[in-house]
């Protein structure tokens, strides 16, 4: 259950080596977080951020998933739902892929359409349905603001998180007044923490210097999504779009035409 500053108690990572979503860790232990589940692949890595979460006070650990394992989502996700309640699932895992290589290779394409819609589904729907069974907690589904509508530089990642982006609304609707609230996020191009200003992958898939809005405030970072997440929870909003800005932005690109959309430099 959520403690009396409201923050959750227990927070389950599907993702667990996400920048968001360890920067949303780093930001709910300090606000009194005391279990972390990150899931993912066995790697280095989720043992490196296994250890970095401890170090700040919290019990963390790591479970084996693999978004396109399916089958083995209602058993695996399940099985940490039997070991105490869980005030909050956050999907963090997609792959933004590549544009030109997935266009020649179709099971490239198929892999980033699996990996960020199909898995999503899956272990959406398996989460959903333990945090209704214990009458509380709240799903947080990273979409993007590259879902909104489809561009030409990233169309593949584009319409895998539009599907998942209308999954997780209709769940929502699905789960209203059962005690489960489900929020969606909406970044716009994320800059990887690692990374200087105009370089490095954004979260739409293309390279931040290839896109027009990068010395914007319209791009985001790791950390200023996290802080948005936590926002959000507090005001158990429903839809969190990060910059703020980009809902306006993107409520007037859904109205322009296409043959004009075709040659916007975005």
């Amino acid at each position: 259950m959520k403690d009396a500053f409201g923050a959750p108690q227990s927070l389950l990572i599907l993702g667990g080596t996400s920048e968001i979503g360890l920067a949303t860790a780093r930001r709910l232990i300090a606000r009194r977080t005391r279990t972390v589940w990150l899931a993912g692949r066995p790697s280095p890595a989720l043992e490196s951020a296994a250890a970095e979460l401890r170090g700040r006070g919290a019990y963390v650990r790591t479970v084996d998933f693999d978004a396109l394992d399916t089958e083995s989502h209602e058993t695996g996700l399940g099985k940490i739902f039997t070991e105490g309640d869980i005030d909050m699932v956050l999907l963090a895992f997609g792959i933004p892929g590549d544009q030109e290589r997935d266009e020649e290779e179709p099971l490239s394409a198929v892999r980033v359409a699996q990996t960020n819609y199909t898995g999503a589904v899956s272990a959406g729907l398996v989460c959903a349905g333990a945090l209704q069974a214990q009458g509380h907690g709240s799903l947080v589904v990273l979409s993007s603001v590259a879902g909104e509508r489809a561009r030409r530089a990233d169309f593949i990642y584009g319409s895998s998180k539009a599907g998942l982006d209308a999954f997780a609304q209709g769940l929502g609707d699905a789960l209203y007044g059962t005690g489960v609230h489900v929020m969606v996020v909406r970044p716009g191009l994320v800059r990887p923490a690692t990374a200087p200003p105009g370089s490095g992958a954004a979260a739409s898939g293309a390279p931040l210097a290839m896109i027009p809005f990068t010395r914007t405030p319209l791009v985001t970072t790791p950390d200023a999504v996290a802080d948005a997440i936590v926002t959000g929870l507090r005001r158990r909003s429903e839809t969190v779009w990060v910059p703020g800005a980009l809902r306006a932005v993107m409520s007037a690109l859904r109205h322009v035409p296409r043959p004009l959309f075709r040659r916007l430099p975005v």
